[in-house]
């Protein structure tokens, strides 16, 4: 639900009220992406095309379902992949130490 707001002040104070609920959400989707890169054989497992098209198709719908626009969803969620593949990677490079 969108609020209309009276002043910069009141959008600002809502984006922050947004922030507290998201970043935790990150925070507990960063600690699923630790745990995957536990179940990936290889580096180059940790990179799943298949798998990353299949989430944009999915938030995409959920921007369409939510009222806003899929094309803005999608760059943000790439970034986000992204992020949380070098991430993966670093957990995958530190739990598979090379011989």
């Amino acid at each position: 639900m969108t609020v209309s707001c009276g002043s910069l002040a009141e959008v600002r104070a809502n984006i922050d009220r947004l922030d507290r609920l998201i970043v935790p959400l990150l925070a507990e989707r960063a600690r699923y992406v630790s745990q995957a890169a536990g179940f990936k054989p290889d580096r180059d497992a940790v990179v799943d095309v298949p798998r990353i098209e299949d989430i944009i198709i999915k938030v995409r719908a959920l921007a369409t379902e939510n009222g806003t626009a899929p094309d803005l969803i999608e760059r943000i969620y790439r970034a986000m992949i992204e992020s949380y593949i070098a991430f993966e990677d670093g957990v995958w490079a530190s739990t598979h130490p090379t011989p």
